[in-house]
């Protein structure tokens, strides 16, 4: 029955009283209202929720109040939701302020791009001037080429005169005797720019070279290889020179023998003009046989000359050879000081007449000679000097009777006594000692006298020569008045009395006068040719041989890094240090009197013990004398003097100042592995004025890192490279220095830009001496009977550390050529003690204290390393030191000084609207 009834539903409501439209209608109904109730759920109900939510609850008490909108303080009453306010509020105020700082920023690049415009046309209008000024120098140039050859002569060296072999039309003196440069000298072989050559025969490729003295000859023969005028070609050579002596006397030739093989030199051209024939001596014992040889015109030079032989003005007086093939001990000799010793004077000798000597047949010929020999006052000063002796008034020591056999000697000369060492014994003691000359007035000069003359003023004995008519060692180029008195046989009664008025002051002047001369054309085999050689040269007026410069072996570097400015070195206030970028690197003019100064200054050249740039032999710098004209020569052309418009201000700092023409310096910079440091101290000299370079001595084997990028600041960098780790590197006369003014600095030494110019300009004006920053000074200790290297705070200064100081480069010169090699050896022991060693030098030889600069007393950078200075030893091995070096001058030659240099208006009060020479604190 259930499924009739399903299926009569489903067949339209068939059966059951048909029922099927009610259900169909029911259906429908059930249908509608389900839609309808969804509609109004899903439509009205959020619409009234959303209106209740809002709107119906208005009650006055708002903690009733649950539905409607509350606050934001309400809302973050709420715990978890504070935070989040507190982040929503600083996010909202960091959106405001990078807002703020975008739009700030745009406006900046805004100005920016506008600068950057502008400085684009700025640019391009200074390289439309930069052109223009190129075109006006290139005019300017070319203008002043033109007028300098307008106004100078166009010189050019002259023609090379070679020699000719026949010189058939030199004319011939009336007597050989007779000889003087001017007519016995061939000038043509020896033109001004022919650098003086000279031709030494070898001795051994003819007969008498087997009789030289083994030690004379070797000693001449190391001496000629290493001279720098020596030549192998004899063809354009000026100077023929022949070893003639000191012959050993079991086989000395005959004088005719001597003389053909004179005459058979290959280049003797028949009368032997432009030969000298050297006799040189090794003992007292004289070997004149040269008087009985026909030289013809050829000059000899040799000890012992008689009246007839010598010619003055060509022949030359030597003095004898010592030291043959030894240098001198200088620690050996004694000090200088105290000026008097135990005795006054000394003398011992003994005069025998019949002494058997190479000149006996000479005698002969003397007597043959016109005119009286001069009364003998032998017997008169025998008699005087024992009463002074017996008088007890003074110490004196007169022996007229040798208590051993007597050297040999000429009649009439004073034989030497004893041995050399013995005598030398008695000489340290002697405050003088008395040379007598022979009796026979016609011997001029004789070895015995030139033995006593060497002996003296090695150990410091002032020589007290009696007799006017003598001729000592190269008398016509040395003034022998300032090193020795020479007083007339008839006034020997008054020699005590002049030998007691001579004051202490006076005494030390002399005594470092003779040990000047001595260390300088005596001491040495090489001091005695180059002496020899001088003399011609000076004589004829060739100037000197440059001396050598010390090749330097550059070390390639990489450069380029741009050098940043120290504002400790930059801040010079308002001064205008002086032209930078207009001042190219240029050399001082060298070798401005090289024609002049044999010809001008021949006395000042050769005696000048305390003068600098006067050394022999050598001449490499002259300095630049004042001159009242505006401008002055300078090799290639004119330069302006460096002086100023004068007054003050900026008319000032813009010149160098001076009263000597523009110049620049030289950095000379001793490093050794210490690579930031160096390179911080290289920065330090960006922008310098007048710096021409910077050498940087390498001190190290190991070379620089590869990848070390190296300053650029403005002007060349030399890395040198050293053979030996030495300190005397700082002060080698490198070739790369091409001017005068060197201003040494260590890598670590920090000063300021207004500084190193006042140095400078100070420098310039007192060029003869050191001029720097650190100041020392050394005292005597009493207990310790020694002298003391003191650093500390002192109103007196006698050095100034080469770490920071200008001096002249011909200094360098003498401090690695000239200084005694002890000095340098001990420097290298000690590496330490090369500035107190460059003060010693200058002060030995200007006899003046260094110039200070700066109120400051040390130098060192912050924060560097520490240096070897700071080392425990370094303090006791400078005191040695100086004691050493006083050993080898033989005196103290510092001197004190009790001032130091500033500008002309330092801590002078002026008016606001001037400026001071140079602000400097």
């Amino acid at each position: 029955e259930l499924m009739t009834g399903y299926t009569m539903l489903r067949n339209g409501g068939v059966g059951n009283g048909g029922q099927p439209w009610v259900l169909r209608w029911s259906s429908r109904i059930r249908l509608t209202w389900l839609s309808f109730t969804l509609f109004v759920i899903l439509v009205f109900f959020p619409l009234i929720a959303h209106y209740y939510l809002t709107t119906i609850d208005d009650a006055d008490d708002a903690g009733k109040r649950i539905f409607g909108p509350r606050t934001g303080n309400e809302l973050c009453e709420v715990k978890h939701v504070q935070d989040l306010c507190r982040i929503r509020e600083s996010v909202s105020e960091e959106l405001l302020q990078l807002e703020a700082k975008r739009q700030e920023l745009n406006s900046e690049i805004a100005k920016l791009n506008l600068k950057i415009e502008a400085c684009k046309k700025s640019i391009e209008n200074a390289k439309q001037d930069l052109l223009q000024l190129k075109n006006v120098i290139s005019q300017t140039e070319h203008s002043y080429k033109e007028l300098m050859a307008q106004n100078q002569p166009k010189l050019s060296l002259p023609i090379r005169l070679l020699p000719d072999k026949d010189d058939a039309t030199f004319p011939l003196p009336k007597s050989n005797r007779n000889c003087r440069l001017h007519n016995c000298f061939d000038y043509s072989r020896c033109p001004l720019t022919s650098g003086f050559p000279v031709y030494v025969y070898n001795s051994d490729d003819y007969p008498f070279g087997s009789s030289l003295d083994p030690l004379i000859k070797q000693a001449f023969e190391a001496t000629v290889r290493t001279n720098v005028y020596v030549t192998e070609n004899a063809n354009i050579a000026c100077v023929y020179i022949i070893l003639v002596g000191e012959m050993q006397e079991p086989v000395m030739p005959k004088p005719t023998e001597l003389e053909q093989q004179l005459h058979s030199l290959p280049y003797w051209r028949t009368d032997g003009h432009n030969h000298l024939i050297i006799n040189l001596s090794r003992k007292s014992e004289t070997q004149n046989f040269i008087y009985n040889v026909s030289t013809g015109r050829a000059m000899i030079a040799q000890s012992t000359f008689y009246d007839a032989q010598y010619r003055p003005g060509f022949d030359i007086v030597v003095s004898p050879l010592v030291h043959a093939m030894s240098e001198p001990n200088f620690l050996e000799i004694p000090p200088q000081v105290p000026v008097k010793r135990k005795y006054l004077f000394s003398f011992q000798g003994e005069k025998i007449e019949s002494l058997r000597s190479s000149l006996q047949e000479v005698r002969s010929f003397e007597e043959e000679i016109e005119g009286n020999a001069p009364a003998d006052y032998d017997d008169r000063i025998i008699t005087t000097l024992k009463a002074v002796q017996d008088s007890k008034l003074d110490f004196v020591l007169v022996e007229f009777t040798c208590k051993n056999q007597p050297k040999a000697s000429l009649p009439t000369e004073w034989a030497l006594c004893g041995e050399r060492d013995d005598r030398l014994e008695l000489l340290k003691l002697s405050t003088f000692a008395l040379i007598i000359t022979p009796g026979d007035t016609h011997l001029v000069i004789s070895a015995g006298c030139t033995m006593r003359l060497f002996e003296a003023l090695e150990v410091g004995a002032i020589p007290v020569v009696l007799g006017e008519q003598v001729q000592l060692p190269y008398n016509d180029v040395i003034r022998w008045n300032e090193a020795a008195l020479i007083i007339p046989k008839p006034r020997i009664t008054e020699v005590h009395f002049l030998l007691r008025s001579i004051s202490d002051n006076d005494l030390l002047a002399m005594r470092r006068q003779g040990r000047f001369l001595w260390e300088t054309y005596f001491s040495t085999s090489d001091n005695v040719f180059s002496t020899v050689l001088a003399i011609i040269r000076t004589r004829i007026q060739i100037p000197a041989a440059p001396i050598r410069e010390e090749p330097a072996v550059e070390i390639p570097h990489r450069s380029g890094k741009a050098a940043g400015t120290d504002p400790n070195m930059a801040d010079n206030g308002d001064l205008d240090l002086g032209p930078v970028e207009t001042e190219p690197p240029y050399a001082s003019p060298k070798y401005l009197r090289n024609f002049t100064l044999t010809a001008m200054d021949i006395y000042r050249n050769w005696n000048s013990a305390p003068g600098p740039f006067h050394l022999f032999p050598y001449t490499p710098f002259d300095p630049v004398l004042p001159s009242e004209a505006k401008f002055l020569g300078s090799g290639t052309g004119f330069r302006p003097i460096g002086g100023g418009a004068g007054g003050s201000g900026k008319e000032f700092q813009a010149a160098l100042g001076g009263n000597v023409p523009r110049e620049q310096f030289t950095v000379v910079m001793l490093t050794y592995e210490r690579e930031e440091v160096l390179m911080n101290s290289l920065e330090r000299l960006n922008g310098l004025p007048y710096l021409n370079k910077v050498v940087v001595v390498w001190n190290s084997p190991k070379l620089p890192s590869e990848d070390l990028l190296w300053p650029d600041i403005g002007v060349p960098i030399m890395v040198v490279r050293t053979e030996k780790n030495s300190l005397n590197n700082r002060f080698l006369p490198w070739d790369e220095i091409e001017t005068e003014a060197i201003l040494s600095i260590d890598d670590d030494a920090h000063l300021r830009h207004d500084e190193i110019m006042f140095g400078f300009r100070v420098w310039r004006e007192a060029r003869d001496r050191i001029v720097g920053f650190p100041g020392r000074y050394h005292a005597w200790d009493i207990p310790h009977q020694s002298w003391l290297y003191n650093s500390n705070y002192s109103c007196e200064l006698s050095m100034v550390l080469t770490g920071a100081a200008f001096f002249h480069k011909y200094y360098a010169y003498l401090y690695s050529y000239v200084m005694p090699q002890a000095i340098r050896d001990m420097v290298d022991e000690y590496i330490n003690c090369e500035d107190i060693a460059m003060n010693f030098l200058v002060s030995h030889l200007t006899r003046k204290p260094p110039i200070k600069v700066t109120s400051r007393w040390t130098f060192r950078c912050p924060g560097c390393p520490q240096a070897l200075s700071h080392d425990d030893s370094h303090f006791h091995e400078r005191h040695k030191c100086i004691n050493f070096f006083v050993k080898v001058y033989g005196y103290m030659p510092l001197l004190y000084t009790q001032f130091r240099v500033d500008s002309v208006l330092f801590k002078t009060r002026l008016p606001h609207d001037k400026t001071k020479c140079f602000k400097f604190i």
